[in-house]
């Protein structure tokens, strides 16, 4: 039975609280407090005016709420306000292009099949399940959004559950691998000398590209070697582009440049400078390096080098793989990488020391030195099973002893 909502105030008069639907814009419940009516009856008139009345701003009911509506007035607009910028716009193509596949449900309408449905379609797709994590992460944070704003009762994302999480494969190149693609560079020509600055600086500091399209000459002291790391670049093209804070606290960190590294950068430094005046390290032209121009470069030269293509990403995992065949403690690389913690290290690139527990159990052997008791000092009561072996030997030895 439908509780009243018609409610006797202390002081013996009547008030109510009317849902008046759900603003259009915001999907916020619409509500009203009306009180003082002198009966139950003013005041249920009253209610029922209200509701045949309601605001222009609502919409009838939340189960008249389309799905595409929600995300695009309701849901698009908060998340903006939750996250960074760059993570917005990373995350704007994947919300139109997925949850897409929702657009044609009203809210209410979506249900944990539905969802079940659509990780299959997903997966059919060749879409990887880390990504579908993410997909269904992004679904199901909208989804808790509806809830509490009273759109929809449960989140159907979180009864069907996320797709099961699977070990990412690491790729990278090899030494070797990256050696081959070196020779292939002109050094001679402008831009292949600024690629190959750019690739060799990714390949031997592991930093992400953002970290490293934003460095500047200032953040290298030569003398020391030391590389200054204390902002990561946000671009959106060659006329918007800004330095914004490293995606965590341990990513403000400072790299030892190796000797190699150092004089590259002091010619690629005198190069560029006859060319252009610029504080960019990785530049050209005086903007800011493209992601998407080093990709180009990594599918390029690996066919021509004849290795197989990485992504560009990879190139920090490259450094990693190269400092754990150099047996580097995992500490270093934590550090190196600006990993928060060693676990995100250990769980990413454990998996590349190969020959760990081979080492281990090579020096654990002859480690210990002992030599067993020549008689039983053990008095303690024996359990059924091994005493029946106790009696055997008895036996065995005192016929042994009568003959």
């Amino acid at each position: 039975m439908a509780k009243d909502v018609i409610k006797k105030a202390k002081n013996g008069t009547y008030y109510f609280r009317a849902n008046l639907g759900y603003h259009s814009v915001t999907g916020k419940q619409i509500q009203k407090y009306c009180s003082g009516f002198k009966t139950k009856k003013e005041a249920r008139e009253e209610y029922s005016r209200l509701l045949l009345t309601k605001s222009e701003d609502s919409v009838e009911s939340a189960g008249k709420l389309p799905f595409k509506q929600f995300i695009e007035d309701i849901f698009l607009p908060w998340y903006k306000t939750r996250v960074k910028e760059r993570t917005y716009d990373n995350r704007l193509p994947t919300v139109k292009r997925h949850l897409s596949y929702f657009y044609d449900f009203l809210i209410t309408e979506i249900t944990p099949l539905h969802v079940q449905k659509w990780q299959l379609f997903l997966s059919k797709k060749g879409y990887a399940p880390s990504y579908i994590r993410i997909v269904q992460g992004l679904f199901s944070l909208s989804m808790d959004r509806a809830v509490v704003l009273g759109l929809v009762e449960s989140n159907p994302s979180k009864i069907v559950g996320n797709v099961k999480k699977t070990k990412t494969k690491i790729d990278f190149w090899t030494k070797e691998e990256f050696e081959k693609v070196l020779s292939f560079f002109y050094k001679e020509d402008y831009y292949q000398h600024f690629l190959f600055m750019s690739l060799w600086l990714l390949f031997m500091t592991g930093m992400r590209i953002g970290e490293a399209t934003a460095i500047q000459w200032e953040d290298i002291d030569f003398e020391t070697g030391m590389l200054s790391i204390d902002k990561t670049l946000y671009y959106k093209n060659l006329d918007d582009y800004t330095f914004v804070e490293p995606k965590t606290k341990a990513s403000v960190r400072h790299i030892v440049l190796d000797e190699d590294t150092l004089t590259l950068l002091h010619q690629w430094k005198d190069v560029q400078q006859a060319v252009i005046q610029t504080n960019f390290v990785m530049s050209y032209n005086g903007v800011p390096t493209q992601k998407h121009t080093l990709a180009h470069v990594i599918t390029r030269f690996a066919k021509k080098a004849g290795v197989h293509r990485i992504r560009l990403h990879a190139l920090r995992h490259s450094h990693a793989s190269l400092l754990i065949s150099m047996g580097e403690n995992p500490l270093i690389i934590k550090d190196r990488l600006g990993h928060e913690d060693i676990e995100t290290t250990l769980g990413t690139y454990g998996h590349l020391y190969p020959n760990s527990n081979f080492e281990v159990a090579h020096k654990l052997k002859g480690i210990l030195s002992f030599q067993t008791a020549t008689e039983n000092k053990d008095t303690s009561p024996k359990n059924q099973f091994t005493a029946q072996y106790l009696r055997k030997d008895l036996e065995t030895n005192n016929a042994i002893t009568m003959q």
